[in-house]
């Protein structure tokens, strides 16, 4: 085997590797095996055995989730020597100096998507390996130098390996993305691997990869920078659930599982929010003057009586006047501190005021008038008042303890409310904040665009570290009696048949420890994943932040991503042609300098992978009515599928307009009024392989197929109807219908009619 027999040459080297993939999967498995049935009660060796459950654990995924084309290329330098690149690195167990594989992430494994005829890097030759099921496939060889040195500059930049990657754009979608770690292009692998500590900003067009490079971008940052990363985390925040579950997969098979998905709906803890808005009502909510309507609501809450109060205490009445708690609220607010932490100022000084006046009462009938009560006594008093749950009762009335869902609910619900937080604005504004119905169980009468605004109204009030304390001691006394519980049964003193659900731990262990030293063996096993551990705490700090189709964020948005990434290591993803969302940002510049001044920096791809060059003619025509200095990014490819229209008067017609021998995925996007009545229409004609979606639910994604229905709606459901036009036609990867009652718009003008040649 050799030169004169690559592909048998890669299988042997396939099989060696694969055979060590195998030995590394046994031994971990039987090392966790070990670590499990590790009993010690000694807490250092305890923390040690769960830190080698969870590397045991996490190798494990990893080595599965690389058991597909594990092994994808290799280089042949100048100097003779070999390297072999796969989604993990590998070292051969026979010689420990020996690599079998190079991670992909790895610096040596660079040249694979940087070398060219023009900038070799040493390589003489690039070779790309498929391999499917433990076998190889294909290869396709890459001379760098030399006589027979391949020339890669084509029209569309420096696109290597095209034959490889057409192909891989050809195939038929799943529903999943899938990664492109064999197939990163130059100006891909340039922002994958930047050192830029500040914030990355990805622009490019449709199916420029930009989510592709994201996420891989998070593969490399956690594989460079895991000491650091593994404790604080990687947060990424997609456009929707369906995103997040279109780009579940990438992340598990390039090696790297320890990331947080989540939409800005999901970010709140404890909330999901299930309801929906109009656009207006989206983009009102969005804009940065809510700041200042929350800021109002929160002071609407730390009122002064109207009149004064009568208390009793000790026999005497005495009055909680306006002054007194005009007093007292001074105090709290001059104390800066957030409403729900001000409120212990707000209650001291109230009673202290209380106890000034209750001396003087008792001072005042005196037979002679003098004042006998000393500063300590005074002090007494306060303190026996802070005891009186009448007293307190009356005085927070005036300084409530808020919680962030019934500020925003009680501001939605009463207009009076509304027009006091909103001096200014206009009535069609403050109706769209207007809500009447009954609020539901952890927010799901609340929208994906009010849970910024429940955050600003945390970071206000305070809300959550002293709720977490108590909750942490809450959860510690639960346990501490379940714990009790298990050894009561274990003892005798409960039922029997509890036993079976107890853990084999207890079992093995309940006559060496206590309740407590059980409780806390059983809260050491829970540890959390970072993951797991960030998504319930809302003032978690990640160490770097992704945020994809980022130009749909309002800024009452960024304000909430900006609170969980201090350090500003970002990378942001979009493209602001693509703006639909009416709060969302048409300039980065604007979004960014707020936070990070001018410590930003910009990346743009400028190819497009997806779209064939038949249907990007016709986006790029809405592109330019969108902004005409906006330079469309290049069509890699051209497949020979003319986009075609059908006039057709009804609904049903964009179902009638789907080819049952369509190959792949296809959706029917369509405006947002009329996705209801399609999908209906569509229910039992065609299999699960056809989705009707909105342009806004179908952000980030892709479809082999896609039906547009009645494009003079869709610019017309928006002031940024361009936009959203422009995103519906460049979801498609092979093939693209348009269906309409209503004239086309003139950038559609001349798209053939369907029946006609070429179909």
């Amino acid at each position: 085997m050799g030169a004169d027999d690559p592909v048998g040459e890669e299988q042997a080297h396939l099989d060696l590797t694969y055979a060590r993939l195998d030995r590394m999967r046994a031994n971990t498995r039987r090392r966790l095996s070990e670590a499990l049935r590790e009993t010690e009660d000694n807490p250092q060796a305890l923390s040690e055995r769960e830190s080698y459950e969870r590397l045991y654990t996490d190798d494990l995924t990893k080595f599965d989730a690389a058991e597909h084309n594990l092994y994808f290329g290799r280089l042949d330098l100048d100097d003779g020597e070999i390297r072999r690149i796969g989604r993990i690195g590998i070292l051969d167990d026979d010689a420990a100096d020996s690599t079998l594989l190079l991670d992909w992430r790895a610096p040596l494994s660079r040249p694979f998507y940087l070398a060219t005829p023009a900038a070799p890097e040493s390589v003489e030759l690039r070779r790309h390996i498929r391999t499917r099921n433990r076998m190889v496939r294909a290869i396709n060889d890459e001379y760098l130098t030399g006589e027979r040195a391949t020339d890669t500059v084509t029209a569309h930049g420096d696109v290597v390996n095209e034959s490889a990657l057409v192909a891989a754009l050809n195939a038929a979608r799943t529903g999943e993305m899938t990664d492109i770690v064999e197939t990163i292009q130059r100006e891909q692998d340039i922002i994958i691997r930047s050192t830029h500590r500040g914030v990355t900003v990805i622009q490019g067009g449709p199916g420029t990869g930009k989510t592709a490079v994201a996420l891989h971008r998070a593969a490399y940052l956690l594989y460079t920078h895991r000491d650091t990363l593994s404790r604080s985390g990687i947060l990424i925040v997609g456009p929707n659930d369906d995103f997040l579950n279109y780009i579940g997969q990438v992340l598990p098979s390039l090696g790297e599982s320890g990331v947080l998905l989540s939409t800005v709906g999901d970010l709140f803890p404890g909330v999901r929010a299930g309801a929906g808005d109009s656009r207006e009502t989206m983009a009102v909510k969005g804009d940065p003057r809510m700041v200042d309507v929350i800021k109002r609501a929160v002071r609407g809450y730390q009122s002064l009586p109207t009149r004064p109060v009568p208390v009793t205490f000790d026999t005497y009445q005495v009055r909680i006047t306006s002054d007194l708690v005009k007093e007292a609220r001074a105090k709290a607010r001059g104390s800066r501190k957030a409403h729900n932490q001000g409120q212990r100022i707000f209650l001291r000084a109230g009673l202290d005021g209380l106890a000034q006046a209750h001396a003087r009462t008792i001072g005042a009938s005196l037979l002679d008038g003098s004042q006998l009560l000393s500063p300590g006594d005074i002090a007494d008093i306060r303190d026996e008042m802070a005891q009186d749950p009448d007293i307190r009762r009356e005085l927070l009335r005036f300084w409530p303890t808020l919680t962030p869902l019934d500020v925003l609910r009680d501001l939605y619900a009463d207009p009076a409310a509304i027009r006091r937080a909103t001096p200014g604005w206009s009535d069609d504004d403050r109706r769209a904040l207007h809500r009447t119905t009954a609020p539901l169980p952890e927010g799901a009468d609340l929208s994906p665009a009010d849970v910024p605004l429940l955050d600003e109204i945390a970071e206000l009030i305070g809300f959550g570290t002293e709720d977490d304390e108590r909750e942490q001691r809450a959860q510690w006394r639960r346990r501490l009696a379940e714990a009790q519980e298990a050894l009561d049964i274990l003892t005798g003193s409960a039922p029997q048949d509890l036993e079976d659900d107890l853990d084999p731990e207890i079992l093995m262990a309940y006559d060496l420890i206590d309740a407590e030293q059980l409780a806390e063996r059983q809260t050491r096993r829970r540890n959390l994943t970072t993951a797991e551990r960030a998504v319930g705490d809302r003032q978690w700090a990640f160490g770097h932040v992704i945020v994809d189709e980022a130009q749909e964020l309002s800024a009452m948005a960024w304000r909430m991503v900006m609170r969980r990434i201090p350090n500003r290591w970002m990378t942001i993803i979009g493209d602001t042609a693509q703006t639909g969302d009416l709060a969302g940002t048409r300039s980065w510049q604007a979004v960014l300098e707020p936070y990070v001044a001018k410590r930003w920096q910009l990346r743009e791809l400028t190819v497009n992978y997806r779209t064939p060059a038949e249907i990007t003619r016709y986006a790029n025509r809405v592109l330019h009515h969108i902004n005409p200095e906006h330079s469309p990014p290049t069509s890699l490819r051209s497949n020979g599928i003319e986009p075609y229209a059908i006039a057709a008067g009804s609904l049903s017609a964009a179902v009638a307009a789907i080819d049952p021998d369509w190959p792949g995925l296809t959706a029917i996007i369509a405006p947002d009024d009329e996705c209801a009545a399609i999908a209906e229409a569509l229910t039992g004609q065609h299999p699960d392989s056809v989705r009707v979606l909105t342009v806004l639910a179908c952000k980030g994604l892709e479809f082999d197929n896609v039906v547009v229905v009645e494009p003079a709606a869709i610019l017309r459901q928006s002031p940024r109807g361009h936009s959203d036009l422009y995103v519906a036609l460049t979801r498609a990867t092979q093939r693209l219908v348009v269906v309409h009652d209503e004239p086309l718009p003139e950038e559609l003008a001349g798209m053939r009619p369907a029946g006609t040649s070429g179909v």
